[in-house]
């Protein structure tokens, strides 16, 4: 016994010989020091968790002016076909129904959190990324109006084409945590629109989804903008759609007329239950029911003709 009280006293003061001057307690003074490196997670951890311990980050972004000199400047090409605001051959009605949905929008803020939105979808090739491009375009028309919109679709990937912007580095080498947010934001054109894409291929998209960055993602850059608009897969056949509905302020479900059946609707309205669903979009309205004609081409999954 007298052994094992000398061998825990002189532990006690060697303890104390390298203890640091000041509080014993007091945390590191930047949260970088607790992270560990790379060589220090374990070989069997998930490989979710492995990204997140290495992630890099950006210095604080507290300006939309500081953000658009750090991002990057690609050159976009715009396809007029389907970027109403840019091309007025295409129905002007189509264009003041986008107008309409800005200012619905600005009205439900005035009585709701509302910052991010999830432009979401029952089904494939209903029209969310035509929707998000456009939403976005009409809301940076205002003066002063900032706007990023990001590509959340991590199976199928699209909204770099209506942009012609590159495809990455985007949203998932942010979500491995291969690149900060202001490597992955693009600033292409004169204006006040931003743009995430999608980011190379994965065989885990949920997962990554899960892995907490997006959460800080969003954190990070909303205080930045007016709005931040995600466009997302389909609600029924993946649950990609639904982990996203969790980390935005509204859920804006789009209909494509005469096409999605109302069983299909109704069941994704009942996917996105307990999330905030500010409004429905109906699509590709006919001109002659009144609400113009809007021209879209087929984006994403699978393929379908132009109206």
């Amino acid at each position: 016994m007298s052994r094992i009280h000398e061998a825990l006293k002189k532990a006690e003061q060697e303890r104390a010989a390298v203890q640091p001057v000041g509080n014993p307690t007091s945390l590191p003074s930047t949260a970088t020091e607790v992270i560990p490196r790379a060589h220090e997670v374990s070989d069997d951890a998930p490989s979710i968790f492995k990204h997140a311990a290495v992630a890099p980050q950006s210095g604080n972004l507290r300006r939309f002016e500081d953000l658009c000199q750090q991002c990057a400047h690609p050159h976009w090409h715009p396809d007029p076909n389907v970027n109403i605001f840019s091309n007025p051959a295409l129905s002007a009605n189509a264009a003041e129904q986008f107008r309409t949905l800005r200012s619905r929008l600005y009205q439900l803020r005035g009585s709701q959190q509302l910052r991010t939105l999830l432009i979401a979808s029952s089904i494939p090739a209903e029209g969310k990324t035509f929707v998000t491009n456009n939403l976005a375009q009409a809301i940076v028309r205002q003066p002063d109006r900032r706007c990023l919109i990001i590509d959340a679709d991590l199976r199928c990937s699209r909204l770099h084409v209506p942009l012609g912007a590159p495809p990455s580095p985007g949203l998932t080498d942010y979500l491995l945590g291969e690149a900060d947010e202001v490597s992955v934001i693009q600033h292409g054109q004169d204006g006040n629109l931003c743009f995430i894409p999608g980011g190379k291929e994965v065989a885990n998209p949920s997962e990554l989804l899960l892995n907490g960055r997006l959460k800080t993602l969003l954190e990070r850059v909303a205080p930045i903008f007016d709005w931040v608009i995600l466009d997302s897969p389909p609600l029924l056949p993946v649950a990609d759609a639904s982990l996203l509905a969790d980390h935005v302020d509204g859920v804006i479900l789009v209909v494509r007329a005469a096409s999605t059946p109302t069983l299909t609707a109704e069941r994704a309205c009942q996917e996105l239950q307990g999330r905030n669903v500010v409004g429905v979009v109906l699509n590709a309205v006919e001109q002659s029911q009144g609400y113009g004609s809007y021209y879209h081409a087929g984006y994403g999954y699978g393929q379908e003709e132009a109206k």
